[in-house]
């Protein structure tokens, strides 16, 4: 919009400029000519008394040196015609002519005819030629050379001053209208600003009311926007706050039923998990009260010990492997591996996947955690050698579980908002246990996860032994 107004008060101030500026181009020219034949006029004319009295040649030389350039001016006497019409021997010795000729005999003779001022055009200028009444009644013609200078003398300035006043006309249209075009743009990029803010999470953004009377209604209806949306996310917040409470008295009973379980393998897990699933539901609550997202990325020197998360959860799940005779595996988890993720949601996607795999495969189906730590990112892979998924991207939807009570498909998009917090991703594809392979590529430095191909292969020739694990990893993914 502002340059569209810049490029319409550049073409309107032109054209304006342009059809002022010429004709008085023009004008001026037409001026400059008028001035030098007016001087050229009187030189004549300052002449003339003198041809009136006298046909002196050195009194007339006297003459035309006084009243102008004596190469500039010209006197054409005629010899002085006998009773017979015709010029007798003397007079055509006196016909002679007085400075330099520069018109031509038939210009002359056709001004002495008509009897009136006549201009003629020579190289270099031009002539006035001007007939004057001897006292014998014979025309004298008097020649004053205007020359090209004479005549536009003063135009080239007066050109470039039309010039310079059509350009500052020009600039200053511009300017004004660059102004005006700022005024009007600077409340729609506030307006543009303030959708990106609120796009991205900040809730708090607003546009100021100002501008043109529509951009004004717009930042109206945008703040009102605005507004309801925060309204909505609070009211939001409530009703999971509250619904996360309402489970507070099904957790108590679960409690007092784990303590009274005695002691003994199983019941250490149970209570341990009764315990665990009080801290989710209070964490639920906190986060949803705080209004903070449960997976953000972590700043600088925050995160956690991806190893040490991995041991823990697959020492609490060990448990209920070794009860449905699954067998499972650790690798990669023997020495710390820093990742820039929140101890809790590294957990939280670690449960998800593997809930998964006691899920939804057949008691004694064999799974392995996986870790590989690279120079730009961590991968966590987690395996199952059950019948693999038919449709990874149904899976990754959020919200499709797959059917069966307690689905709920949001396990996969745990994992998911963790990994993207960090600029990685997660994939599902088959893994050498002849299941389902669930990578998690988590990011070290922030930047986007690149796809990499040939992963599978890679990992494959890891475990056997055969190549070491490369710091990128190929596509995966899934989700139950």
């Amino acid at each position: 919009m502002r340059w569209a107004l810049v490029k319409v008060s550049l073409a309107v101030t032109a054209m304006v400029v342009v059809a002022f500026a010429v004709p008085l181009g023009l004008v001026i020219r037409e001026m400059a000519r008028d001035r030098a034949f007016s001087n050229a006029e009187r030189e004549a004319a300052a002449v003339a008394p003198a041809l009136s009295i006298t046909t002196d040649r050195e009194q007339l030389e006297r003459v035309v040196a006084s009243a102008g350039s004596d190469t500039g001016m010209a006197v054409h006497i005629p010899a002085p015609a006998d009773e017979s019409g015709g010029a007798t021997d003397i007079g055509r010795q006196r016909a002679t002519d007085i400075g330099r000729q520069r018109a031509t005999d038939e210009d002359i003779a056709a001004v002495r005819e008509m009897g009136r001022a006549s201009t003629t055009e020579v190289g270099g200028g031009s002539t006035l030629l001007q007939p004057v009444a001897l006292s014998s009644g014979e025309i004298a013609v008097v020649e004053v050379y205007v020359p090209e200078s004479a005549v536009t003398n003063g135009v080239g300035t007066a050109w470039a001053v039309l010039a310079a006043v059509g350009v500052a006309l020009i600039v200053g249209s511009v300017a004004v209208a660059d102004r005006l075009g700022v005024r009007m743009v600077q409340p729609a990029r506030r307006l543009v600003d303030g959708a990106h803010e609120l796009g991205e999470g900040k809730l708090g953004a607003r546009v100021p009311v100002e501008g043109p009377d529509e951009l004004r209604r717009a930042a109206v209806a945008f703040n009102s926007m605005a507004d309801q949306v925060v309204q909505l996310l609070a009211n939001e917040r409530e009703l999971a706050a509250d619904l996360s409470h309402r489970l507070r008295t099904p957790l108590t009973v679960l409690r007092l039923n784990a303590a009274s379980l005695g002691d003994g393998p199983a019941a250490d897990q149970t209570r341990a998990a009764v315990e665990q699933l009080e801290r989710e539901v209070d964490t639920i609550i906190r986060t949803a009260r705080d209004a903070k997202p449960q997976t953000a990325a972590a700043g600088p020197g925050a995160g956690c010990d991806a190893a040490e998360v991995v041991r823990e959860r697959m020492g609490f799940w060990s448990a209920l492997a070794e009860d449905e005779g699954r067998k499972w595996r650790v690798a990669g988890a023997d020495r710390p591996v820093r990742i820039p993720v929140a101890r809790a949601d590294l957990a939280a996607s670690l449960d998800a996947l593997l809930g998964n795999v006691f899920r939804h495969t057949a008691e004694g189906t064999a799974f392995a955690v996986d870790l590989h730590n690279g120079e730009d990112a961590v991968i966590v892979l987690v395996s199952d050698a059950g019948a693999g998924i038919s449709d990874p991207e149904a899976a990754m939807a959020r919200g499709r579980g797959s059917g069966a009570d307690g689905s709920t498909g949001l396990g996969l998009d745990i994992v998911r908002r963790m990994a993207e917090s960090t600029g990685g991703d997660v994939r599902i594809g088959s893994s050498v246990l002849g299941g389902t392979e669930v990578r998690i590529w988590i990011q070290l430095d922030g930047r986007t996860a690149p796809v990499r191909r040939g992963h599978r292969g890679a990992v494959r020739r890891r475990r056997q032994g055969r190549a070491p694990m490369p710091t990128s990893a190929a596509p995966a993914g899934r989700d139950h």
